[in-house]
């Protein structure tokens, strides 16, 4: 019998598509999910929206020190156990938003959704797809964290119309043990074998991995704390952070300033077609790359200021608006994490690429973690007798992103 032709598929794309799956429910429950849980947290137990901003900061805190722990987590426990027992982490950390009856609590949970945030996230998917490649990682790479758009386009409604029907707690729990199955079956298929167990080249042998270019320039290796004084490395690290902190931060409470003008309904739709845009900004970013890739992440930022604009121009009440800058915001927020990896792969010499890019995640989201906090007790200050004045805040975004912008252009050749 003729063998069918997925039968020879290379099976490290069936690991980047178990991973794309993993990235759907890591930030559909780690990364969007937090917006609309604050949402619902300050609509059921009467909470600030500050007390619960500063409990979203803390799940992302928590996720960047598990970040850091990752790696040795992995080289012990495996791959597919830590991603298990992570998954498992982040639908109980989600389950104690819905119920925990005091802050304390809430703060408890966001513990246990850290970790789990940690583990189905950026440095983890990176862990699992990896392995498999060397010159076809970027493109693998890409095509996994594609899951993250789409776990925005379909937890973000999804939430909304699951918590409307359930609860928060019946929606955190049929949705976590969903999750913790499917994730579960995927890491003990997929992620628990390695190339030279099965027996397979890294690539698959793939003459066009073989005949690709590299386009990294022949840099000079920068062992120790060389990376850490390097223009290049500095002006990576801190535009990056730069750049999420702002975004992070209008992400965690766009839905709810939304809310006023689309209903929670629209609201929800709006925060997927955000995500929509940000998938498709990341395939068009890919065909229209400039050589020089601080030139795009500098143009991508502009692109979201102009977002904020219309935000601002907006009102908090003209729907049009309100759309355009969902439009043109979106767009930028897949190529402000997928852009800083192939600056790395540009700027600095092979060995030192890893290394770079785990440390500009670490420092990114050691910062951003304190986005939704910080953003949350400007709304609170612009709250005046029960009005909110949102033009600050969009300026203030747009500030950030602007300097975020400058400091990429600033380590240019």
């Amino acid at each position: 019998m003729t063998p069918l032709v997925s039968s020879s598929l290379f099976h490290g794309w069936r690991v980047v598509a178990a991973a794309f799956i993993v990235a759907v429910f890591g930030w559909g429950f780690g990364f969007y999910g937090p917006p609309i849980y604050l949402h619902a947290v300050h609509e059921a137990r009467g909470w600030t929206v500050a007390l619960v901003s500063a409990a979203v900061t803390t799940h992302f805190i928590c996720g960047a020190l598990f970040v850091v722990a990752l790696p040795g987590l992995h080289a012990r426990f495996g791959v597919p156990a830590v991603t298990i027992v992570g998954t498992a982490a982040l639908a109980l950390g989600v389950l104690g938003w819905a119920l925990a009856p005091q802050p304390w609590q809430l703060f408890a949970a966001t513990v246990a959704s850290g970790f789990g945030w940690a583990a189905t996230g950026g440095a983890a998917i990176n862990a699992m797809v990896s392995p498999w490649f060397a010159r076809r990682r970027p493109s693998a790479l890409a095509m996994a964290y594609n899951g993250a758009s789409f776990g925005g386009i379909i937890f973000s409604p999804l939430w909304v119309t699951a918590i409307a029907a359930l609860g928060f707690a019946r929606a955190a729990a049929l949705l976590g043990a969903v999750m913790v199955l499917t994730v579960g079956l995927l890491a003990r298929r997929y992620f628990s074998r390695t190339p030279a167990a099965m027996g397979l080249p890294v690539d698959g042998g793939d003459a066009m991995a073989k005949r690709s270019v590299d386009p990294r320039p022949r840099a000079m290796p920068l062992p120790g704390r060389g990376l850490w004084r390097n223009l290049r490395f500095q002006t990576l690290a801190i535009g990056t952070a730069l750049g999420l902190f702002a975004q992070i931060g209008l992400i965690a409470h766009l839905y709810s300033m939304l809310v006023p003008a689309l209903g929670q309904q629209g609201a929800g739709l709006a925060m997927g077609l955000s995500t929509c845009c940000a998938l498709l900004g990341r395939m068009l970013l890919i065909w229209f790359l400039p050589s020089d890739r601080r030139i795009a992440v500098a143009a991508n930022y502009g692109l979201q200021v102009c977002g904020c604009a219309a935000f601002l121009l907006a009102g908090g009440g003209d729907v049009a608006l309100l759309i355009a800058g969902v439009v043109l915001f979106g767009s930028g927020i897949g190529n402000a994490t997928s852009l800083p990896p192939l600056i790395a792969q540009s700027d600095f010499a092979e060995q030192d690429v890893s290394r770079t890019v785990a440390l500009v995640l670490a420092l990114s989201q050691a910062t951003y973690a304190f986005a939704p906090a910080a953003f949350g007790a400007l709304r609170e200050f612009l709250t005046v007798g029960g009005a909110e004045n949102t033009a600050p805040f969009f300026v203030a975004a747009a500030i950030i992103q602007l300097a975020a912008a400058a400091t990429y252009l600033a380590g240019r050749r």
